[in-house]
């Protein structure tokens, strides 16, 4: 069969994309934001892409159109698809019929840490023997594609709470009908869709409808508003992890070594690559979830050992000159803060630089401003895009930061007052949920070919 995806280089049409071919399909698909690192894995994977959407695209006709989030109506593509009866339907829905229907599903549900706790997940049932399959919202380091098959009879899921389609309006999670749910946190955000947090909690009540009575939640026993959405409604059996059932004994300040405890007995000890609490309540998280498919947490805990992360979380980029830059994908308040002690937390008193460029649909919107400044709070010296289509004034943030903010207004503008503020040993974080550009690249070649200014020369204070 030939599919071809509308919006193929999302980060969850693309694994789509990625699934449908390994099953035989022909694929192609089109896009208006192509880049990496999802572009490269289709283009590895041999699936046609196509650049923007134009009605051609759909000539000759392929069997069927899957069409992702992005797409709405009075798109040009859109209304030639309609027009022309092929058959069309979402990724959430082709996914769930063509690839969860027979597996045991387990779903990774919540505002932050959906992809870094899925593809944790992933690597322990893979570690395991289990062979598991997955559709992940990035690209695991341990496995270099955001998603596979599998031959075992479990399949992880990151299930993300944003509409399904232009014709779907229901979250994408509600139709992976989970037996294993993870709700890692849940807080305001995609302001575009969804009026205020109750909307948001009306979905994962949905979504903590669909698992069967046998079935288990492992939800955040600190998230109040996780609380709320059980208290209207649960047949399912819940571990709390945080605060409950599961909890951490930090054995280093950053995370990079922690204790595991269920129901009071120790189950091990983590020594792994990775930092910051955010991340070790998500291994927390994994390790419960692995629990409940038949892994022991000592398996769960020796393979988070050899666990090497998610492109664009905390990924270094590269160090030119005793400069690190790193990429990530925080662009929610609350997850910049957490990315930010964390670093703060391995690194000490080094000096933190952050690019930041907000981006989001609720960052556009302005939702976040007012508390943008104080997530920054841990940082040196931020380093604001002020992006086009932005709707209002990034200066409002740079006031807020006392001296510590500088605004620009293009990428060559934004390299170049970083090389004039960083020096020897600082930390730089780049922190966007797209492609900036190719800032990263930009900013490695500057910093390559730069003379070294002091701290004072440089106007740092």
């Amino acid at each position: 069969m030939h599919i071809h995806v509308l919006g193929i280089c999302g980060t969850f049409m693309a694994g789509l994309a990625l699934l449908a071919r390994e099953a035989g399909h022909r694929v192609s698909g089109c896009d208006a934001n192509v880049y990496p690192p999802m572009s490269t894995q289709l283009a590895a994977a041999g699936i046609e892409l196509k650049e923007g959407y134009l009605p051609e695209h759909l000539e000759p006709a392929p069997e069927c159109v899957v069409v992702g989030n992005v797409m709405s109506r009075g798109q040009p593509i859109v209304e030639s698809l309609l027009n022309s009866g092929i058959p069309y339907t979402s990724g959430p829905q082709w996914l769930a019929e063509h690839v969860l229907r027979k597996r045991g599903v387990l779903a990774v549900a919540g505002t932050h840490g959906k992809t870094t706790t899925s593809s944790m997940l992933a690597w322990i049932l893979d570690q395991a023997g289990l062979e598991p399959g997955f559709l992940i919202g990035g690209i695991a380091d341990d496995f270099g594609v955001s998603a596979r098959l599998g031959k075992g009879s479990c399949f992880v899921v990151e299930a993300d709470e944003y509409d399904t389609a232009f014709f779907d309006k229901r979250s994408k999670f509600v139709h992976y009908r989970p037996r294993t749910l993870i709700l890692n946190n849940l807080e305001f955000d995609h302001a575009d869709i969804f009026p205020d947090l109750a909307a948001i909690q009306r979905q994962f009540h949905h979504l903590v409808r669909s698992v069967p009575g046998q079935g288990l939640i492992i939800s955040n026993g600190a998230d109040s508003h996780l609380a709320t959405v059980l208290a209207a409604g649960c047949w399912t059996p819940v571990e709390q992890f945080d605060s409950g059932d599961w909890q951490i004994r930090l054995v280093t300040p950053d995370g990079s070594v922690f204790e595991v405890y269920y129901q009071n007995q120790f189950q091990g000890r983590v020594e792994w690559s990775q930092f910051g609490i955010h991340n070790v309540h998500n291994a927390l998280a994994a390790i419960a979830a692995a629990r409940h498919v038949g892994v022991s947490p000592f398996k769960a805990i020796s393979a988070l050992a050899g666990f090497k992360g998610v492109k664009r979380r905390m990924e270094l980029r590269g160090t030119v000159n005793h400069i690190a830059v790193y990429d990530d994908f925080a662009h929610h308040p609350t997850a910049i803060a957490a990315t930010l002690t964390g670093l703060r937390a391995k690194v000490g008193n080094q000096r933190i630089i952050v690019i930041l460029e907000p981006r989001s649909n609720s960052m556009r919107l302005g939702i976040f401003k007012d508390s943008l400044a104080a997530a920054l709070a841990s940082a040196d010296a931020v380093v604001l895009y002020q992006a086009p289509n932005l709707s209002w004034d990034l200066a409002e943030v740079v006031t807020a930061l006392a001296g510590r903010g500088q605004l620009c207004t293009s990428i060559d503008a934004t390299v170049a007052t970083v090389k004039t503020l960083v020096q020897p040993g600082d930390q730089v974080l780049i922190m966007s949920n797209g492609g900036f550009a190719g800032i990263h690249n930009r900013l490695l070649t500057a910093l390559a070919d730069r003379h070294w200014k002091t701290a004072a020369a440089s106007g740092i204070q």
